[in-house]
Formats: C-alpha cells, structure tokens, sequence
C-alpha cells in the first residue's frame, strides 16, 4: 500500500517493512535475532527455522525493491551472539554491496567490533533522513522540527470479522507526533493500538496491507 506522509511517497508492505522510494531506503524494525536460539539454550521448545525464515522474507524485500540502502530500526539483535547469528553471517555475505544501518535499540548490546565485524553501520540513538527521524522508541525523540518513525512496541490492532470474530493483526500506526512500524519478527507478540481522531492504522493481513 502507498501512502503520503510528510510530503514523501511511503510503501506499507504486507512484510511488515517501510520502502522509502525517494531514499532507495527499505526500513524495518524489531527483528530480534538470536531470540529463538536464546530460547532454546533456556530449555524451551521453539522452532530453529524462526532467523532462516525471517532472513528468507528480508531477502525477497531486497529483490522487490533493491534498495541501496537496509535500515533496521533497532532490536536488531535480542541477545548476545548464538547460532542465529551464524544465519545472519551466511546471509550477510550475500549482500555485501548494501549499505546496512543499526539504530541501536534496548536489545542491541553487542560489541563495536562486533557490529564492525558484520558490516553493520550504527547510529546511537537515531538516523534523520528528509522529514523523518528514525529512531526505535519515538517518545524519545527530541527534534521538533522531524517526524519520528518508531519500533519498539510491536503494534497490532483487533479488527471484527462479519462472523463477530475477533481477529488480531501486526499494524502500521502513524498518528500526529509519529508513526510505529510493526515488528517484522514474526516471533513477536504485540500491543494493541487503540487509534484516536485523526490517527491512521494500517493493518498487516496475510494478503495486503489495509486501512482499518
């Protein structure tokens, strides 16, 4: 789905990622890798395809919208290094021409060197490009003048079905003072958006993106 924000061309893809055409930029956020293998060090029972699907879904971005620039709008990484982080090596080498931004979130500890290692660019705590200021958690934004692109959350909004059936989908929130993009991990719960007035809420169906 393409809506204007700010003045600018922004696409919604159903893959839960943010294409600035303007800026050639494919943005996402709260992609936590290294949580599925951080749980199952802890004994529990999760799928170890989790990071190779979620990587399988970024590449299929990058081949739809070659973007010359990938920017992960923090919580790259939601623990320290493990085997999904091997999955990540493998498929980094795969694009070592795209120019790969960090803006670190509250899960992003890892080393400078590590980061380096990996060809990963970080920003501390946001990345300003045009009208818009990419940061994970946008309460934190402090320039007045840029709109804040935000994570964090995990947004997800309940729509009813005509069965009365309550469904809950992964949401593109873009209120008055920001907008929040959903998590793209798909081994991620969510917060339910309650829009007000004037606020926009693009819901993230298996098929498309939609306005509710």
């Amino acid at each position: 789905m393409t809506i204007t924000s700010q003045g600018e061309e922004l696409i919604l893809d159903k893959e839960r990622a943010l294409f600035l055409p303007k800026h050639q930029l494919l943005a996402i956020s709260d992609l936590h890798l290294g949580k599925s293998a951080h749980f199952r060090q802890a004994g529990l029972q999760v799928p170890a395809t989790i990071a190779q699907t979620d990587l399988q879904r970024l590449s299929l971005l990058i081949k739809q919208y070659n973007p010359k620039t990938l920017l992960i709008n923090g919580d790259m990484f939601h623990h320290g290094l493990n085997t999904d982080i091997d999955e990540f090596l493998a498929w980094r080498k795969q694009y070592q021409e795209l120019n790969l931004l960090l803006v670190k979130g509250n899960h992003d500890r890892l080393s400078g060197a590590n980061y380096a290692a990996m060809n990963i660019e970080i920003h501390e705590s946001n990345y300003c490009l045009g009208p818009f200021c990419f940061i994970h958690d946008a309460p934190n934004c402090t320039d007045e003048e840029l709109y804040p692109i935000s994570g964090h959350i995990h947004p997800g909004v309940t729509i009813v079905g005509k069965a009365k059936q309550r469904l809950k989908f992964p949401c593109f929130y873009f209120g008055r003072d920001y907008a929040v993009l959903p998590a793209f991990s798909l081994f991620t719960g969510l917060y339910t958006i309650y829009p007000k007035a004037n606020e926009r809420i693009f819901a993230v169906t298996p098929k498309s993106v939609v306005e509710v």
